[in-house]
């Protein structure tokens, strides 16, 4: 029997090793990513200076923009009529709208690591224990006496046990080296339990002031945002930011599926490990000082991905600012939607954020079948 000779096969260009990005998702329209951020960066603008103007005394907006463009010595705006108007938006309004807008990015863009670290549309900081963390370390400062001797003890218990607790179930759900994601999944659900148990006994075990407290802070709210709770969250915000925009591209090769993404040269244990240090920074420096506030960080991701499609290096910064610009009109209607009482924030979220999330799934089922 003759061999028949064939010449050489012309194999498929491979990208790069550490060519992360392009090569996993489809680029986004670039008009459309431009008017998004637009849109978002103009709207969140407008929300915080409505926000800084309403309330039980009402500011007339060129007087909040007169007050900004003093500050920075600049003349523009209007004086204030009232004498009290300056004083009421820096020491109350001001700091709490900024507080808002760390938190609402904080939130979000986690909810989108997490959905790109999973590839779970149900994803969020919630499955890796951060919040109910945050909230047995809050509860635990409250019960213990040791949140009525400083006002720092209750963010600094919740920030602490909340990221003790993203890296115990992540350090649980690791064997031989690697994490399987519905090990984590499984391990954060019944990490979350045990949670929610310690809660109800500390609830239990606490007197009627401690129980009101605990269960004040597990509703959400910014009452009484000061400037030195912005300071402190906003260099752990921008930290956060900065390092997810830095592994976005990864994110990207990792929506591949694990087997094609090591075959492309990602680290992806180092990668899972890292997402979770990240999202577990930002959520409880979120929620030490804000509380449980659901919903923004799943329904956020989901908008911005219907808009422009699933690359992280947009959705992560465009989520950033969807979430600030949900927060911040939220906060706004929860302090001024009932005269002279505030809604929780928590519970408000959820409301909206319940029904908006049925619609989006049912929206994305019957245009493709599923999630985007």
């Amino acid at each position: 029997m003759s061999r028949v000779e064939t010449g050489p096969v012309a194999l498929p260009e491979l990208p790069r090793v550490l060519d992360y990005g392009e090569t996993a998702l489809p680029r986004p329209k670039r008009g459309r990513v431009t008017l998004l951020f637009l849109v978002l960066g103009i709207g969140l603008v407008v929300a915080t200076l409505l926000a800084a103007a309403l309330g039980q005394m009402q500011i007339p907006v060129v007087e909040v923009i007169g007050s900004l463009c003093r500050k920075a010595g600049l003349a523009c705006g209007a004086e204030a009529a009232h004498p009290n108007a300056d004083a009421a938006l820096w020491e109350v309004r001001f700091p709490r709208v900024a507080l808002a807008v760390l938190v609402g990015m904080a939130l979000s863009s986690s909810g989108a690591i997490m959905q790109g670290v999973f590839g779970n549309p149900l994803a969020d900081p919630g499955i890796i224990g951060v919040s109910s963390g945050a909230a047995v370390g809050a509860s635990l400062m409250i019960v213990t006496g040791l949140a009525a001797g400083s006002s720092l003890a209750i963010p600094v218990g919740a920030f602490v046990t909340g990221v003790a607790t993203s890296l115990l179930i992540y350090s649980i759900s690791r064997s031989g080296g690697k994490t399987r994601v519905i090990t984590l999944i499984l391990v954060g659900v019944a990490v979350n339990a045990f949670g929610g148990a310690a809660l109800a006994l500390m609830t239990f075990a606490a007197d009627m002031n401690q129980r009101e407290q605990i269960v004040f802070w597990q509703m959400g709210s910014l009452a009484g945002s000061l400037w030195p709770q912005v300071a402190t969250v906003l260099p752990l915000v921008l930290l956060g930011l900065a390092l997810a925009l830095g592994i976005a591209g990864k994110l990207d090769l990792l929506s591949l599926g694990d087997d094609a993404a090591r075959h492309l040269g990602l680290n992806i244990e180092r990668l899972r490990i890292g997402a979770i240090m990240i999202v577990s920074v930002l959520t409880a420096a979120a929620v030490a000082f804000a509380g449980i506030i659901g919903f923004v960080g799943l329904v956020v991701p989901h908008v911005i991905r219907m808009i422009v499609g699933p690359g992280h290096r947009v959705l992560i910064p465009a989520s950033a600012l969807g979430g600030a610009l949900l927060l911040v009109v939220a906060d706004t209607f929860a302090r001024t939607a009932v005269p002279y009482a505030e809604l929780p924030l928590g519970m408000l979220t959820a409301i909206i954020g319940g029904p908006f999330f049925f619609f989006l799934i049912r929206a994305t089922s019957r245009k493709n079948g599923g999630w985007l």
